[in-house]
């Protein structure tokens, strides 16, 4: 009988470390992905390098070039060529004038294509080279799977990404702080010469504990598509489903069995002081500190299986406050699986002559 308790204690601690893949294997997406965005730790993928196009959730990439442009408030005069675009709008009127940030709002609450064409047309002349600057971000982001050829999705072979890509896209616009209220706000009223009242299309907002964004997109060619993140017990989760059926449920049951299986753990305080030898200084050591703790999910009971290590180079005066001096590494089985950079928390200068006069000085007078 105490076996059989044992085995079964055993087996329900397991459940939660093989949920997510298990489920995994179930979801009804042609590519998936999902991380936690603070550590970089992959929860799942599936296909997540195949090339797909991604309709709407494009607009993530433009809402970020246009928050990141510094001419939010600047006033806009909505090309003809941007009022009336197929597909979703949030109906501006050719000539009227709106702020670029309510622009940023419409086409990300509302998804507004014609919000993105006139965002492509103010800040670089047309979609062409908006979507050169689009393409240029990308490379700069590490996204190697995707390629822009204008800047709301609508279809084009040429338009594609993948799931991984778009992930990463998704939390790194989440990382700028006007991009995560924007795509946190449920409601947004525009100002302007003719304002218009707006509502996220994200469900995920109403009907998601920590729900913080991010976008949705649909077209005929590309399925049902949504980057999705929410944000619980110190872990930012932020997951892609392309050509999703029902990306809803699927995003609420990714994000579920991410939460249920891992938790956050400190294996290094950003306050763990470290002295480290100097030599040719006025100090014989100096004090140094991690630029960040080691914060990272873990699977529930698995913590055990992980420990930090530290390395030092050799250490020479003069050395800066702020100068990298070190690693600290978080190890899972063998595995470098994180890592942070150790910095000196103070300046030591070398010793010269004065130094070594003052000390012999006081040697023969002591």
């Amino acid at each position: 009988m105490k076996r059989r308790l044992a085995v079964l204690l055993i087996a329900l601690l397991l459940l939660p470390r093989i949920a997510l893949a298990e489920q995994a294997k179930d979801v009804p997406a042609q590519a998936a992905y999902l991380f936690e965005a603070n550590s970089g730790r992959v929860l799942y993928a599936k296909n997540e390098n195949e090339r797909l196009p991604m309709a709407s959730t494009t607009k993530i990439m433009t809402a970020l070039l246009a928050v990141e442009s510094g001419r939010l408030t600047e006033t806009v005069a909505v090309p003809d060529e941007a009022a009336g675009t197929e597909g979703s709008s949030m109906y501006l009127k050719a000539g009227e004038t709106i702020p670029l940030a309510d622009l940023v709002y419409g086409l990300m609450l509302t998804s507004g294509n014609d919000a993105a064409v006139a965002i492509a047309c103010f800040l670089d002349g047309g979609v062409e080279p908006f979507a050169a600057r689009m393409n240029a971000r990308a490379e700069q982001l590490g996204l190697t799977g995707t390629h822009f050829v204008n800047p709301n999705g609508l279809h084009d072979p040429d338009h594609y990404t993948t799931a991984k890509d778009l992930a990463i896209l998704g939390a790194a616009a989440l990382g700028n702080p006007f991009f995560a209220e924007i795509a946190a706000t449920q409601y947004h009223r525009t100002s302007g010469s003719n304002p218009h009242t707006l509502k996220n299309k994200n469900r995920l907002l109403w009907e998601y504990e920590g729900g913080i964004g991010v976008k949705t997109g649909y077209t005929k060619a590309a399925g049902k598509c949504l980057v999705f993140a929410a944000e619980r017990g110190g872990m930012k989760l932020v997951g892609t489903v392309l050509n999703c059926p029902s990306m809803w449920n699927t995003a609420k049951s990714m994000l579920d069995a991410g939460f249920s299986d891992y938790r956050v753990k400190e294996f290094l305080s950003r306050g763990t002081v470290f002295s480290i030898p100097v030599e040719n200084g006025v100090k014989k050591a100096l004090s140094a500190a991690p630029i960040r703790g080691i914060l990272y999910p873990t699977e529930t009971g698995g913590e055990e299986a992980y420990s930090v290590e530290t390395a030092f180079g050799a250490c020479r005066a003069p050395v800066r406050a702020g100068e990298r001096v070190g690693t600290a590494s978080l190890v899972r089985n063998g595995t470098v699986v994180f890592t942070v950079p150790i910095v000196a928390a103070e300046t030591v200068d070398a010793a010269g002559f004065a130094y070594y006069l003052k000390k012999a000085v006081l040697a023969f007078t002591g």
